[in-house]
C-alpha cells in the first residue's frame, strides 16, 4: 500500500492515470500521435483561456524556465525572488549569462504591482520573471494586476512559473498578458512527473527569431515549428502524454474547469482556517495559495517526527518547510484530485497525533 500524498508535489495519482501510462507506445512521427497532440492543445487552451499554442516539453519545469529566458531576453532581466523557486529562476538566468538583476522581497510578502512599474519605468528590462504560486511558501503573487502593469511596457515579456498553480486555480493567460506560462504536471494536474506545459505568445516567438539562442534542445522557434505540425521537436515521454490527454478530458469534461477551481478554493480554505486555528500562516494575509498551505511552526513541535507518524501510522506524508524554513514550519498540499474528504481526514490524524 502506497503513502498517499498531501505533499506540494508530487501529488496523488488516480489509479486509471497510472494504468494510462502502460498504454502501448507509438511512433511520435504519426496521425495517431498528432491526433493526441491536437487534443490536448484544445483542451490546454481551455484550462488556461488562451489562443496561444501550449508547448510540451519532455523535462522538468526547470528546462522550460531556462527555455523562457534563453530565447526571451534580449536586453536585460528583472527577476523578482520572493522564494525558493522564484531564485532559482534568476539562478538559471544567471548561469545561462544573460545580463539580469535580483529584486529580492521578503520570502513572507507577496510582489507588488506597484513595485514592478517602479524597477519597469527605468527602461532597463526587456523581460520580467514572476512565480504565481510559491511552493516553498504557499504564497500566491497576484499575477492579473501585475500583468496589467507589464502591459503599458510594449517591450517587456512576462514570464510565469505557474508549476504549483495551473490546474489548482484560474489562469487567465490571454487576458493578463503572459507570454510564457508554464508548469509541471506533477502538482495540480495530478500526474506523474516527467512533462512539462508552456504557453508562449506571438510577441515570445518573435523575440525568440532575434535573440541568440544559448540553447539546441530549448529553442523555442524550433520547438515551434515542430507543434505546427502537430508534433514535438524530438521523442516525447509518450507514456506521460497518454496521461495527460486523459486527465485534460477529465478536467475539462467530466469535473469541469470553473469546478475544479472552486474545489481547491474549499480545500484551501479549509487547511487556512485549521491552521489559524492551531498554528499560523507563513505568507502574507491575502496572498494565501488555492493549492498549498505553508504553517507556521509557532507552537514549537517536532516536524520530523510528525511527518515520519503520519507516514508509519497512517500511511499519509505532508511536507517539511523548504530550505531555511525546515522544521520552522510545515507544508500541506491541497491540490490535484484530493478531495475535501482527504483534507478534513488529514488534518483529524494531525490533531489525534499532536493531541490539539
Amino acid at each position: 500500500m502506497h503513502e498517499k500524498l498531501f505533499t506540494p508535489g508530487p501529488t496523488e495519482v488516480r489509479t486509471e492515470l497510472l494504468q494510462q501510462l502502460s498504454t502501448a507506445q507509438i511512433h511520435h512521427r504519426t496521425k495517431e500521435f498528432s491526433i493526441i497532440y491536437d487534443d490536448i492543445q484544445k483542451n490546454l487552451r481551455k484550462l488556461l483561456f488562451t489562443d496561444n499554442p501550449v508547448l510540451l516539453f519532455s523535462s522538468s519545469s526547470t528546462g522550460a524556465m531556462e527555455a523562457a529566458v534563453t530565447n526571451g531576453v534580449k536586453k536585460r532581466c528583472l527577476n523578482f525572488v520572493n522564494g525558493a523557486f522564484s531564485d532559482r529562476w534568476h539562478q538559471i538566468t544567471k548561469k545561462n549569462g544573460i545580463a539580469c538583476d535580483k529584486i529580492e522581497i521578503s520570502w513572507d510578502q507577496a510582489v507588488k504591482p506597484e513595485l514592478v512599474e517602479q524597477k519597469l519605468q527605468t527602461g532597463a528590462y526587456d523581460a520580467i520573471t514572476v512565480v504565481l504560486n510559491e511552493t516553498s511558501t504557499g504564497l500566491m503573487n497576484p499575477i492579473k494586476k501585475i500583468g496589467e502593469v507589464v502591459k503599458k511596457f510594449d517591450d517587456v515579456l512576462f514570464l510565469v512559473d505557474a508549476v504549483s498553480g495551473m490546474a489548482g486555480t484560474e489562469i487567465r493567460v490571454d487576458d493578463w498578458g503572459i507570454d510564457m506560462c508554464l508548469a509541471g504536471v506533477q502538482k495540480a494536474f495530478a500526474l506523474p512527473a516527467g512533462l512539462t506545459v508552456a504557453s508562449v505568445s506571438e510577441k515570445l516567438l518573435k523575440r525568440a527569431e532575434t535573440v541568440d539562442s544559448k540553447s539546441y534542445y530549448f529553442n523555442l522557434p524550433l520547438l515551434y515549428k515542430y507543434h505546427q505540425r502537430s508534433q514535438t521537436r524530438t521523442t516525447p515521454a509518450g507514456p506521460q502524454i497518454f496521461a495527460l490527454q486523459k486527465q485534460l478530458d477529465y478536467i475539462v469534461n467530466e469535473e469541469g474547469i470553473n469546478n475544479r477551481f472552486e474545489r481547491h478554493q474549499k480545500m484551501a480554505e479549509y487547511v487556512q482556517n485549521w491552521a489559524l486555528e492551531y498554528f499560523d500562516i507563513y505568507a502574507e494575509e491575502g496572498y494565501w495559495s488555492n493549492t498549498v498551505t505553508c504553517i507556521e511552526n509557532n507552537r514549537g513541535i517536532n516536524v520530523d517526527r510528525l511527518i515520519s507518524q503520519l507516514v508509519e501510522q497512517y500511511n499519509v506524508r505532508i511536507a517539511n518547510g523548504y530550505g531555511d524554513l525546515k522544521n520552522k514550519a510545515f507544508r500541506v498540499g491541497h491540490m490535484g484530485d484530493l478531495t475535501l474528504v482527504d483534507i478534513k481526514g488529514l488534518l483529524s490524524v494531525i490533531e489525534d497525533i499532536l493531541s490539539l
